[in-house]
């Protein structure tokens, strides 16, 4: 691919939008530079509506052949839209060089982030997927056919039924390894249920610092840029709290305005770790304009996955991350939007025992705190009591009685109740 790209973004009067064009045009060059391209140039082109052939007009795009010749012959012209097939067709044979859309561009960059195996299955069905209802622009030999069998032939089989069909058969077998990486992940899944660690998965736009917090909380050294969409693969750590409680962090993909249905389709069994997280941390840029709007598309494609309004309001603890980069006015403001956020800096480590308070009573919801008088002869129950509560005081007596003051879930309360019968077990306390 060319190492230079010209971005345009379209401005349409009858699909109106609640952003600001021009910061469309720089989440667009934003995703170019993510792939290493040089943009040269970038143009925000306004149209009343779409043309059927080229989507824009022939007056734009007469100009915009003189300023290829002018810049570079040979850049990746990027139009920050949706193209039909026809249009794309269309405007690489009248440009004479590449052209993607806004689809094409998050495909690119998910291939190139792609580093585990399910990561490149994943991206490659999305892109298979994509090129589908493409052949007719991506082939130049569609008018052979291929002879069928007998002494007189016939009219066989079209090279555009043969590769199609050699697509689909592709679709096909990743599919299948895909469902066997799904089956793993469930498998780690319930091992992991097995132990009642609660999950606690970190969405939201990209670019928003979910990586940095991720590192933070966990102290890892997963990648962390200044950059569209630097992670792709899932990653799981556990995490202590300050209580000593453990938590499971996965750290996800970040989602985007208009991310393509074929890379949600196919990137549903990375995203069940959201859907299947106890709680999750919605990541906020604090210091973006247009932080509603996007908050509203992470939100749409939570919908999609299949979380509703009512779970999203009982799962979510939403964190406004870089909000030393905003004014205390602007705080305020946002306080009232998000009246239970944690206001934090993932970068300076600042604030984080707002959000470890938040974390720490959704976890602790369905738990209550109890007092134990334990003798030594119930060396296992102490251990219970010690490995799966949080032990707020403990000391013993001369005669080996140990006396604890344990916060237990309801789940590791009745297991400890059935478990020791002939104890006497304590009422629930606070």
């Amino acid at each position: 691919m060319s190492k230079t790209a010209i971005v345009i973004h379209p401005e349409v009067r009858i699909l109106p939008t609640s952003r600001n064009s021009d910061a469309l045009l720089h989440e667009a060059c934003g995703l170019a530079e993510a792939i290493k391209l040089e943009v040269i140039h970038r143009e925000v082109v306004k149209l009343f509506s779409p043309k059927a052939a080229t989507y824009f007009g022939a007056g734009f795009l007469e100009l915009l052949i003189e300023r290829i010749e002018l810049e570079d012959p040979h850049p990746v012209i990027i139009f920050d839209c949706s193209l039909s097939p026809v249009q794309h067709r269309n405007l690489e044979e009248m440009l004479g060089c590449k052209a993607i859309d806004r689809t094409a561009l998050i495909l690119e960059i998910f291939g190139a982030r792609a580093n585990t195996h399910a990561g490149r299955l994943q991206v490659e069905l999305a892109s298979l997927t994509f090129q589908r209802s493409r052949l007719v622009r991506s082939w130049t030999h569609l008018e052979r056919q291929r002879g069928g069998s007998g002494f007189l032939g016939g009219p066989g089989e079209r090279q555009i039924e043969l590769d199609r069909r050699m697509l689909l058969e592709r679709v096909v077998k990743i599919k299948e390894e895909l469902k066997e990486v799904e089956r793993t992940r469930q498998i780690q899944r319930k091992n992991r249920n097995r132990t009642e660690t609660p999950t606690i998965a970190l969405v939201g736009y990209t670019n928003a610092g979910k990586s940095t917090l991720f590192n933070a909380l966990t102290a890892s050294n997963v990648m962390a840029k200044d950059m569209l969409f630097a992670t792709l693969d899932p990653t799981l750590r556990m995490a202590e709290l300050p209580t000593g409680q453990k938590i499971i962090l996965a750290d996800t993909v970040g989602f985007i305005s208009e991310l393509p249905t074929e890379l949600v389709e196919a990137f549903k069994s990375t995203l069940e770790e959201v859907t299947q997280a106890d709680f999750l941390l919605h990541v906020h840029d604090a210091s973006s304009p247009f932080l509603e709007e996007e908050a509203e598309d992470v939100n749409k494609i939570l919908g999609d996955l299949g979380l509703d309004g009512d779970e999203l309001s009982q799962k979510v603890i939403h964190v406004l991350n870089k909000s030393d980069l905003i004014p205390s006015n602007k705080q305020q403001e946002l306080e009232h939007m998000f009246p239970n956020g944690a206001f934090l800096s993932a970068l300076s480590h600042s604030n984080f025992q707002s959000l470890v308070s938040l974390i720490e009573e959704a976890i602790n919801i369905d738990s209550a705190v109890y007092s134990f008088h334990i003798s030594s002869r119930f060396g296992d129950a102490r251990a219970y009591l010690h490995q799966n509560g949080i032990v707020l005081h403990s000391c013993f007596n001369d005669d080996g009685f140990e006396s604890l003051t344990v916060r237990l879930s309801d789940a590791y309360y009745q297991r400890f109740t059935t478990r020791w019968t002939e104890y006497d077990i304590p009422e629930k306390g606070i």
